[in-house]
This record gives structure tokens, sequence and C-alpha cells, in this order.
């Protein structure tokens, strides 16, 4: 299998992943803070979008955004479950196009980031890392909820 087969097969996966977790959440854990201080489940995938969005972005050579501090919260049009799905799969399609389109050439060449230069390859190993790092805190949450269940079909 080409690199670029790989990379775009490991970044699809993520997303499945991810949606499958979110999937698996009930509707009222979206917008509540457990515990009190917690990000909400909406929150946490408001962030993925926009890293990955981000990242997207600057492996097309554009510029980075510019970050607030603190924690991103999602705005009130995206704390329900059907909107963060919706929000998810817009774009994680848009994502997987633009990979998609990419020849091994195109994966290898460089792009600078925040963090120095570095390839789109790299830059989608990162989406990854990323998204499976954050399915983690959602399975933490769906224990706190009482459920323990793998839901990665």
């Amino acid at each position: 299998m080409e690199q670029s087969q790989q990379t775009l097969r490991s970044l699809s996966r993520a997303f499945q992943v991810f949606r499958q977790d979110l999937e698996a959440l009930p509707e009222d854990v979206f917008d509540r803070h457990l515990g009190g201080k917690a990000r909400t489940v909406a929150d946490i995938a408001y962030e993925v979008n926009l890293v990955n969005d981000d990242v997207a972005a600057s492996m097309r050579g554009e510029p980075s955004s510019d970050w607030p501090e603190g924690w991103q919260r999602a705005p009130d049009g995206l704390k329900s479950k059907q909107s963060v799905l919706d929000a998810l799969g817009a774009s994680s399609a848009k994502i997987l196009s633009q990979v998609g389109a990419y020849s091994e050439e195109d994966l290898m060449a460089p792009v600078t980031t925040e963090h120095g230069e570095t390839t789109r390859q790299e830059r989608c190993r990162f989406m990854v890392l990323h998204m499976w790092y954050h399915s983690g805190q959602l399975n933490f949450i769906q224990t706190l909820l009482g459920e323990d269940a793998w839901h990665w079909g």
C-alpha cells in the first residue's frame, strides 16, 4: 500500500472512531460540565474540528489561526449532539477530500507551521494522534457515566 493511501486510511479511521465515540454518548452530556469544571463533549469536539481545520489550512499553505488563551468552548449553535456530529462530518469530509487528492510527493512536501518546517504527512499524523487523544477523553467521560462498552465497530 502506498504511503498516501495508508495516511488517508489512518486519518479516515481516526475520524470514524471519534464519531463512534460521540455517537455512543447521551445527548445530555454534550453540554454538561462533569464535576463542575470538566470540558463538555461539545467543547472537546469543537476543539478537534478547529485544530483539524487549522492543520488542513497549513497543508494548503495558509497561515495558522490565532488561538485565544484557555480552553476552547463550543459556541451556542454547536452544543447539541446532532450539531456536533454534523460539524465533525463536514470537517472530516473536507479534510479527507483534501488529503485524498495528495500524491506521494505532495504528502512529503514541506510545509511551515507555527512550530517550524514539517511535511503534510506529519501534519496528518498529528491530526490522527490528536483525535485519538480526545477519543480517550470521550471514553473516560463514558465510564464516568457508568458505561464501559466498546463502540469501535
